[in-house]
């Protein structure tokens, strides 16, 4: 069972930190490096300790219009609790 709840506030953990711009983003942490792919981003670039996990399901809605918003918030939580089992995010 998932730890993430919609209150929760994802965030990057201690020693992780984004390099480059754009497409050439790269997740960077002590152990290697990440490099994401689009959606991938989307969801991280949200996770600042700000959002709650309810308002990045709701923005991710949006920007992806067609999607439906059910399927984004299961991929979300699989997607940031696989980032959790890696120690590279925290909620």
């Amino acid at each position: 069972m998932s730890d993430l709840e919609d209150s929760s506030q994802p965030r990057l953990a201690a020693g992780c930190r984004w390099v480059g711009e754009g497409e050439n983003r790269t997740l960077v942490y002590p152990e290697g490096a990440l490099r994401l792919q689009e959606t991938a981003r989307a969801i991280l670039d949200r996770c600042d300790g700000q959002h709650t996990f309810d308002q990045i399901v709701h923005e991710l809605a949006v920007a992806y219009n067609a999607s439906d918003p059910s399927k984004i918030r299961q991929d979300a939580v699989a997607f940031l609790e696989r980032l959790r089992q890696k120690r590279l995010v925290d909620f």
